[in-house]
């Protein structure tokens, strides 16, 4: 059984390649790889968020080895 896409209409567009390498930057800007998935994105709706949530992965970090420290203490308490 094959499954039918849910994107069936091709479309082609014919840039120069400065032009292609100023669209990989952005894309490279924006954290998105795909290609079609970027020219999709910017063709609907615009414009492209990017939210740089490295700060936020520290924190998580060090979330989890506090919790990891408390969880180790509350076994040895336990036993």
């Amino acid at each position: 059984m094959t499954k039918k896409r849910v994107r069936s209409v091709p479309i082609y567009v014919w840039v120069r390649p400065d032009e292609l390498e100023v669209i990989r930057e952005r894309m490279a800007e924006t954290g998105i790889r795909n290609m079609s998935a970027y020219i999709r994105k910017m063709a609907l709706g615009g414009y492209v968020l990017h939210v740089d949530l490295e700060p936020v992965k520290e924190l998580v970090s060090l979330q989890r080895r506090c919790a990891n420290n408390l969880n180790q203490a509350a076994i040895h308490a336990n036993s």
